[in-house]
């Protein structure tokens, strides 16, 4: 049993001689988010150089009316297949960071080697922007993907989402939303460590994660729930977590590191998914802290993590 709230005996390695060997402690400036400090941290890790990409797949931005800022990036391959799946997206960074650019590098592979369509969403951020306006930016994203499905070159019945951490948190939500407003259907849903329980009273919601903090998590979520944040006003589309029934969700994949915060919640959320009769595939990875698949060749855990996400989608949209 852990005694301590303390876990960093029990990363991966590799991992962990990654992290004292860089030159920026993220642990540390996420565990530092407060109101002031946040646009500043946002143009931080906007100023990073995006990854090279290659020309087998095209990128095209258009809003969504009617959304404010929000907007998609369509990516698709060059030479795209009839009828293709599609996969719409939702970024990472705890509801207070991050933007769609960040799934470039993701779509870049996955649009060229799977031969699908992707549709990464520019929603906006809290605490400008609280529950539930980032979660209807994602509706409207899913919604105007399954408009334009025909022109897309897209199968409407073929349409997944996902997401990475604040992301799959919006996409479980996304989830319930459109099974329960009934307007399209999605195929499934891809869940990457999700966020998804505002209350934090689990064991791992204590554990102080190298890369996402107890404290960065708080920040997170009053940003977007505000002084609902653990009562009982938090509706389950806002953290999926909260909601009591599962049934009729779309088939699941949930990835979590074991020594994620979010690694109880999560394995709850993926053993209630089954209970509810929902498909449901969960990977939880030894000495892995959140973000861990980010290392991408770096580490064998994620490696390992990236190559399992890649053969379940590819199962999915053969």
């Amino acid at each position: 049993m852990i005694e301590s709230n303390d876990v960093s005996s029990l990363l991966d390695p590799e991992i962990a001689t990654m992290l004292a060997a860089s030159p920026v402690n993220i642990g540390e400036i996420l565990g530092g988010l407060t109101p002031e400090s946040v646009v500043t941290i946002r143009e931080m890790f906007a100023a990073t150089p995006p990854p090279p990409l290659s020309d087998e797949v095209t990128r095209e931005d258009v809003s969504l009316e009617g959304r404010g800022t929000a907007s998609v990036r369509v990516h698709r391959p060059r030479v795209q297949r009839a009828n293709a799946p599609c996969v719409v997206w939702m970024h990472g960074g705890g509801l207070v960071l991050g933007d769609n650019r960040m799934d470039d590098a993701r779509f870049d592979m996955w649009c060229h080697e799977l031969d699908i369509v992707g549709v990464s969403v520019e929603y906006r951020l809290a605490p400008e922007h609280p529950y539930p306006t980032p979660l209807e930016d994602c509706y409207a994203a899913l919604a105007w993907t399954h408009r334009n499905a025909a022109s897309l070159g897209v199968d409407p019945t073929r349409i997944g989402i996902g997401g990475a951490s604040a992301g799959a948190g919006l996409a479980a939500g996304l989830a319930l939303l459109a099974r329960d407003r009934a307007e399209f259907a999605v195929d499934f849903q891809l869940l990457v460590y999700p966020m998804i329980d505002d209350r934090q009273v689990t064991t791992s919601s204590s554990w102080i994660d190298p890369i996402w903090s107890p404290a960065a998590n708080t920040f997170g979520w009053t940003s977007y729930l505000g002084s609902d944040k653990g009562t009982d006003n938090v509706a389950p589309y806002a953290a999926a977590a909260r909601a009591t029934d599962l049934r009729g969700l779309p088939r699941a994949l949930v990835v979590v590191g074991a020594l994620d915060g979010f690694s109880d919640e999560d394995i709850d959320y993926a053993k209630r998914l089954r209970h509810a009769g929902v498909p449901t595939d969960l990977n939880v990875y030894a000495g892995a802290p959140h973000g861990f698949d980010t290392f991408g060749d770096l580490t064998t855990v994620s490696r390992r993590c990236n190559r399992d996400v890649d053969e379940w989608l590819a199962a999915r949209v053969v």
